[in-house]
């Protein structure tokens, strides 16, 4: 039987305190389990100063800090794991002349991806669809990736903030740990339900890393690169902005490198202080060598209330 524990999309360890069990029973009160401890998971990448992925790194060189104070580092992996990986792309009217080269780059980075990743595609433009039909939530095959790159025709609107929210919430449906978005836009939004409020909320909520690559013209009136920025620093990825046609390819495949590249690393945060206050993190590396690193991780996430794992009828909490 399978329980599937979600901690506001960071990776959950329960632990179950045998105590409460005589303590509920002895009150007449119904049982429910409770999670008591979290292990927050976090996707770690670690550069030189010039841009090259460091490796060989060790546990003992990462330093973890929520709210400013250091953690004990419990879980640590360097391996290349496969991902739950989403193509997000602008299909507005604008990016239309821009479409082959930015599916050319799409599928660079395919190749470039630990060969079994689970991929899905999104097109967004006045509304938000997936490319591959619907009985294809994920795929690893690259003729079925190349057709739902190619579905539809770039028209209208630009509905951005929907389309973050909504691959969030798909990716959450993959079989994979880790997760990854790579967001290829002008950044401007001038057609989504959700706020800018919604959005930072599903970034919280998930523990994707998201990847933005801006394709616009200084003329653009829709441009917003600040968004773009923002969503990759949150989530602990990089923001690639203002960047040329004849660079998408390169960056895809610089993206594909740092999600094959990354670190593990995992804590057990002490439960203080308000349910679902937002909690900072920061992480650092330092070696013997006393070399200066790029660190990218995530920069926040929410702690939540604590979740009965079974109902009060005793089934199970899905």
């Amino acid at each position: 039987m399978r329980i599937d524990i979600l901690i506001l999309g960071l990776a959950i360890a329960a632990q179950i305190l045998p105590a409460q069990v005589p303590a509920a029973e002895a009150l007449g009160q119904p049982f429910q389990l409770s999670v008591t401890a979290e292990l927050v998971m976090l996707d770690v990448s670690v550069k030189s100063v010039t841009g090259e992925h460091i490796s060989g790194l060790t546990k003992n060189d990462f330093r973890v800090y929520e709210d400013g104070k250091p953690q004990t580092v419990s879980h640590f992996s360097s391996e290349d794991v496969p991902v739950t990986a989403g193509l997000v792309i602008d299909a507005s009217g604008s990016m239309r002349p821009r479409r082959p080269e930015v599916i050319t780059a799409a599928l660079a980075f395919i190749g470039a991806s630990n060969p079994n990743d689970e991929v899905f595609v999104v097109h967004f433009s006045d509304d938000v669809r997936l490319g591959l039909p619907e009985r294809i939530p994920f795929t690893g095959d690259l003729a079925e990736l190349r057709a739902a790159l190619w579905r539809g025709t770039p028209e209208g609107k630009t509905a951005l903030n929907d389309a973050v929210v909504f691959s969030l919430k798909h990716s959450e449906q993959g079989r994979r740990d880790r997760r990854a978005l790579v967001l290829v836009s002008d950044g401007g939004d001038n057609s989504s339900v959700h706020g800018a409020e919604d959005v930072m909320h599903a970034v919280l909520e998930s523990r994707a890393t998201i990847y933005t690559i801006g394709i616009y013209d200084e003329t653009d009136r829709d441009r917003n690169p600040g968004l773009l920025r923002h969503l990759a620093r949150i989530s602990g990825g990089e923001a690639f902005l203002d960047v040329q046609l004849s660079e998408v390819t390169g960056i895809c495949q610089e993206i594909a490198s740092d999600i094959r590249t990354r670190y593990t690393v995992g804590y057990v945060p002490v439960r203080s202080g308000e349910q679902g206050a937002l909690r900072k993190i920061k992480v650092t590396v330092s070696t013997p060598s006393g070399h200066k690193f790029l660190v990218h991780t995530r920069s926040r996430y929410v702690l939540p209330p604590i979740r009965p794992l079974v109902d009060r009828d005793g089934a199970p909490r899905q």
